[in-house]
């Protein structure tokens, strides 16, 4: 079953209880959302419930990140192209068999890491807000490895390579796309 965005939400809720967690998925969803009334318009609902789904298993099994989703959302019944697209996003970190290939699996690589320093960055500003946020400051962020050090740069860094775009490129249409919601 290829799940409504109200199925995988349901799904997403089963596993997680974190706003944290939750809030994640719902930034990842529309980051993913944003690029797929783009790039995919006919797909929009299939890349947000993507987006949603992809760290279904972070919070309970974060030593099993990829893996442990897979199970969990074959036991869902959840469509294997879903189960593929949202597992890839842990390709080279943890033992997903899935490469990002699609577009939209390559975004989501990208911009799982990327959309976490944003908003840490957006925490920081007066405004609370990425809505007056400039690539500048992304920038000055990003350089400074202190700085959310648990975003992985490598993999941004990656991830903009995977799609053919400069870091700049990557983190304007990021920012765009959370402007957006």
């Amino acid at each position: 079953m290829i799940p409504t965005l109200e199925q995988a939400q349901t799904i997403l809720e089963k596993y997680n209880k974190e706003n944290f967690h939750l809030y994640h998925a719902k930034v990842i969803s529309e980051t993913l959302r944003h690029f797929a009334k783009k790039i995919d318009p006919e797909h929009e609902e299939y890349w947000a419930v993507v987006g949603l789904l992809h760290d279904l298993d972070f919070e309970l099994f974060s030593d099993e990140h990829c893996i442990k989703g897979m199970e969990l959302l074959q036991n869902e019944n959840v469509d294997e192209s879903v189960i593929q697209a949202a597992m890839s996003h842990g390709w080279g970190l943890t033992p997903t068999p899935y490469e990002p290939t699609h577009r939209m699996e390559k975004l989501l690589f990208a911009t799982d890491e990327l959309t976490g320093l944003i908003g840490a960055a957006a925490l920081m500003r007066p405004s609370k807000s990425v809505s007056d946020m400039e690539l500048s400051s992304v920038k000055k962020k990003f350089k400074d490895k202190k700085f959310a050090a648990g975003c992985n740069r490598d993999v941004i860094i990656k991830g903009a390579e995977m799609l053919g775009w400069t870091l700049d490129e990557l983190i304007n249409v990021t920012l765009e796309a959370m402007k957006s919601f």
